[in-house]
């Protein structure tokens, strides 16, 4: 029987899902939790082009339901708890797509959710990943003190001391709670995921949702935190060099990057290419939605621009090209 339907996610892609049951349930094995996994890694590839989208928070959601559904008919213990993992995945990914789309309350209730599923899960990785993102959207509240904790959190898991992959991503998360209130602490920070990464042996395998971090997210992490404690020299060099580096695919992650590559270099006074830079992260994001999270950096970018060269025609003219662009929906 074939349980799969697709759901056409926003700009026409279409991502594989599966429908509910019906007739006769059958009992479910690992085939089914490697058919929900391939469909989880489909949604991930979708927002790495586009980011966070009603498409992908719809349907990872469903996703996160037909793997519960499998779950009472678990042929065994083991891919029972696969499938609260998959579960978890699913929810995380959809908290993920409302925490890019700057949609707080919804990401926040979605992973308590995840948090709840990793643990029945008994998944350290879905753990990790769920303290993740309550480290980013707590940045993004302006909950420093919370991101910090939430990174400490993510630090705790069990799978931190196997890989030293995810120790560094845990480490580059505190690194930027701490760049809002303590600039040791931040480069401190900053010092142990470079270490960490620099341990990593092999790629994998590992989930779908880590294919955006090694080098060139770590360099990137590195210019936002450079730019928060002020180092713009640095932060401006760092932000090169991950452009350099991440892959063309990450659209989103580069337009990110581009963005903080804008707010260095005004910072440094340089308004005519801060503002060349600022333009080309629109460029990057042609023919999709741009995600909430890209428009508060140039957001931060503008209000930084309009404070320092308010009289500037090219400022005058990148706020209209601003104006045009935010209508975009």
């Amino acid at each position: 029987m074939d349980r799969r339907n697709f759901l056409a996610g926003a700009g026409g892609t279409t991502v594989a899902v599966v429908a509910p049951f019906s007739g006769t349930p059958p009992r479910v094995g690992t085939s089914d939790v490697i058919r929900l996994r391939s469909g989880l890694d489909a949604l991930m590839a979708l927002d790495d082009t586009k980011g966070g989208h009603e498409g992908l928070e719809k349907a990872a959601p469903a996703g996160a339901a037909e793997a519960l559904e499998m779950q009472k008919l678990g042929a065994t213990q083991r891919v029972r708890r696969r499938l609260f993992s998959v579960a978890a995945d699913y929810t995380a990914t959809a908290a993920w797509s409302a925490l890019d789309a700057h949609r707080g309350d919804r990401a926040h209730a979605l992973l308590g959710r995840a948090l709840y599923l990793a643990g029945m899960g008994q998944d350290s990785i879905a753990e990790l990943q769920v303290w993740n993102l309550y480290a980013m959207l707590a940045n993004q509240r302006g909950e420093h003190a919370d991101a910090v904790d939430s990174a400490m959190a993510a630090q705790a898991t069990s799978v931190t001391r196997r890989d030293p992959f995810f120790a560094s991503l845990t480490h580059a998360r505190a690194a930027v709670g701490h760049s809002n209130s303590d600039r040791q602490a931040a480069l401190r920070s900053l010092g142990y995921a470079q270490e960490a990464l620099s341990k990593v042996v092999s790629a994998g395998p590992r989930p779908s949702w880590t294919a955006f971090y090694g080098p060139a997210e770590l360099t990137a992490l590195t210019a936002v935190v450079r730019n928060r404690i002020g180092d713009f020299a640095e932060a401006e060099a760092a932000s090169h060099r991950a452009l350099s580096a991440i892959p063309r695919q990450f659209r989103r992650n580069r337009a990110m990057a581009t963005a903080q590559l804008a707010l260095a270099q005004v910072r440094r006074g340089d308004v005519d290419q801060a503002c060349a830079s600022a333009s080309a992260a629109f460029e990057l994001m042609e023919g999709h939605p741009i995600p909430g999270r890209v428009r508060s950096r140039l957001g931060d970018f503008y209000r930084c621009l309009i404070t320092l060269a308010p009289d500037a025609a090219v400022a005058r003219e990148w706020g209209d090209r601003c104006r045009s662009e935010w209508s975009r929906s």
